[in-house]
């Protein structure tokens, strides 16, 4: 009974391990590159902050155009206090409370109830020109938080572009190396069967097994870097790495692509958002620039008030009860216009104009730089390309030499004609052939993904990579 149940136990582990295994597969799903590429623009926080941040941007832009709305203000005030006072000026210091009339010859302490209620508004009226440069140059920020999302997602792209041809590349590879370890599988038992029938010494099936747990050992190797590979994807888009396949079905052979892209006219960069950012920048300090300017121009302000005053002293210094100093008894208005300038604005716009215009300076330092690297991204990938594609022409007919080889070693060891290193050097020049075909079209893909990087293309050139 007791073994019964043992048996049963695994028999039920075994279906459910199958069950589980085939829930995985059906949740597994093949991604093409641009779908990964998706898939990070929406999960990756950098770039929701960097959104809050275009918000915020344009955000200020509208405060830009807010404050330049007049300033109005009512007060109305009470108060109770004495009424003396004496002639004379002075400079107040704010702090200070003013005594309006109430000049006599007596110290009188009598109090007295007052009230004032004030409406004061002011516009500037002509500023030559410094609203709009504020505005201009929160649009200019607004214009680079934009430039710098774009920039950043660019690079995502670029990123999830690589690690999908390295994920790519080592499953060609891993597939090579199974074929490698099945290869070997088979030598030794074609050793087995040479020993058995006396043809060879025993030493050999040594030497074989030896040869077929390293190609183990490297078929191991490959699949822990596509698992470490497939991390780093999933960390970048959010995609469970346990829920995504790359499907090779349809990218095992991609000569028939190469009249598409590579030779494709890939435009200037002249809209890379690579370089884009740093044509916002320098604008936004040129822009500061002219702010500055603007800045310290003079201004000429129009102010208008009108006020109504109370008291309980009537215009003759007579004190009537307190009572009688609540509402307003006299009325007045005034309108004026201000012409305001400092003195010393001459000096501090010197000051703040030279550290603009060496902020100018190093933003088009920065731009030539971003320029300078790109081109030498492209140069540099346009000589990959045209070595890859070379050795994409020539590699296949290595790969056949080598195969025709192996199978005839293999032949040769059958009848006992070579030794086991003759044979297992006719696999290691198959396997190297193999290997270097990949490595050679990984080659290929990721120039050609560097240039169109650099030219801008980076958009077109991820839609045209399939599954």
């Amino acid at each position: 009974m007791v073994g019964f149940n043992k048996n049963a136990t695994c028999f039920i582990l075994l279906i459910s391990a199958l069950f589980i295994n085939a829930a995985q597969a059906q949740q597994q799903k093949n991604y093409s590159l641009s779908d990964f590429v998706d898939s990070a623009e929406h999960h990756m926080p950098v770039l929701l902050q960097k959104q809050a941040l275009i918000d915020a941007s344009k955000a200020a832009v509208t405060d830009a155009k807010h404050s330049f709305l007049p300033n109005a203000f009512v007060a109305d005030e009470l108060n109770l206090g004495t009424d003396n006072s004496i002639p004379g000026s002075y400079l107040s210091y704010g702090i200070i409370p003013s005594t309006s009339s109430g000049v006599r010859a007596s110290n009188d302490y009598q109090s007295a109830i007052g009230n004032i209620a004030i409406f004061q508004t002011q516009y500037e009226l002509l500023d030559f020109g410094l609203k709009k440069a504020k505005v201009d140059n929160a649009k200019a920020y607004a214009n680079l938080t934009q430039a710098d999302l774009d920039r950043e997602k660019y690079l995502l792209k670029w990123r999830v572009g690589k690690l999908y041809f390295d994920i790519l590349k080592s499953q060609f590879q891993l597939a090579i190396d199974k074929e490698n370890v099945s290869r070997y599988e088979a030598v030794y038992k074609v050793i087995e069967a040479v020993t058995r029938s006396g043809i060879k010494a025993g030493a050999d099936s040594s030497l074989a097994m030896a040869e077929l747990s390293k190609s183990r050992i490297t078929y191991n190797q490959t699949d822990g870097q596509i698992r470490q590979l497939q991390q780093q994807l999933s960390y970048l888009t959010g995609i469970a790495p346990n829920y995504f396949l790359i499907d090779t079905s349809q990218t095992k052979n991609y000569l028939d692509a190469l009249d598409i892209l590579s030779h494709n006219n890939y435009g200037d960069s002249s809209g890379n958002p690579l370089i884009d950012y740093y044509n916002k920048e320098e604008l936004l300090y040129i822009q500061t620039e002219n702010l500055v300017k603007k800045t310290y121009l003079p201004k000429i302000f129009l102010t208008a008030t009108g006020w109504g005053r109370g008291s309980s002293i009537d215009y003759n210094g007579n004190y009537k009860s307190l009572g009688e100093g609540f509402g307003y008894q006299r009325f007045n208005y005034m309108v004026g216009a201000t012409f305001v300038y400092d003195l010393f604005n001459t000096v501090h716009r010197k000051d703040k104009l030279a550290i603009s215009h060496y902020n100018t300076v190093a933003s088009d330092y920065a731009l030539q730089q971003q320029q300078l690297s790109l081109n030498n991204v492209n140069n540099q990938a346009e000589e990959a390309i045209r070595t890859a594609v070379t050795n994409l022409f020539e590699i296949p007919v290595q790969i056949k030499s080598s195969q025709d080889t192996y199978n005839q070693k293999t032949a040769q060891y059958k009848a006992g004609i070579i030794n086991l290193i003759d044979l297992t050097n006719a696999s290691f020049v198959l396997y190297r052939a193999q290997s270097d075909y990949v490595q050679t079209l990984n080659d290929w893909l990721l120039a050609n993904l560097d240039k169109a990087a650099s030219t801008g293309n980076l958009d077109s050139f991820i839609q045209s990579i399939k599954k």
